[in-house]
């Protein structure tokens, strides 16, 4: 697949779940309780868990690695615009914005975000992919 400055693409990934965060601390190391333990999120007065940042960027990282080479990928960079409930459906997008040159490559500039199903913004981000 060839992609050209204009172009977008998408991934939509399943809900997220109690589970999908238990694995995701597990996988990554962070078992901070604000995302797994219902118990000590009630004490810090919130509703419920909810979803670490790095899972969503982890995700935006996949819609990359689908559509280019991972070792094209030259820079990743993302901010974390609101907190991710359970039960959200990312839905990620990229879309790319300009053709550049870095460190003599010639690149692609991509605009990456992440939304639930409510298109309330989770992330946004910025991806250099050298063709």
């Amino acid at each position: 697949m060839s992609l050209g400055i204009g172009d977008s693409f998408k991934l939509t990934k399943n809900p997220i779940s109690r589970t999908t965060l238990a694995l995701f601390a597990g996988a990554s190391g962070d078992h901070n309780p604000i995302h797994i333990d219902l118990d000590f999120v009630k004490k810090a007065g919130l509703d419920d868990v909810f979803a670490h940042g790095m899972l969503g960027m982890a995700y935006l990282g996949q819609l990359l690695t689908n559509n280019f080479s991972q070792e094209k990928i030259k820079k990743y960079s993302a901010k974390f615009v609101s907190i991710t409930q359970i039960g959200a459906e990312f839905s990620l997008s990229g879309h790319i914005i300009d053709e550049i040159v870095l460190d003599g490559d010639k690149c692609l500039k991509i605009e990456i975000k992440a939304e639930d199903q409510h298109q309330d913004i989770k992330i946004v981000g910025e991806a250099i992919i050298a063709l």
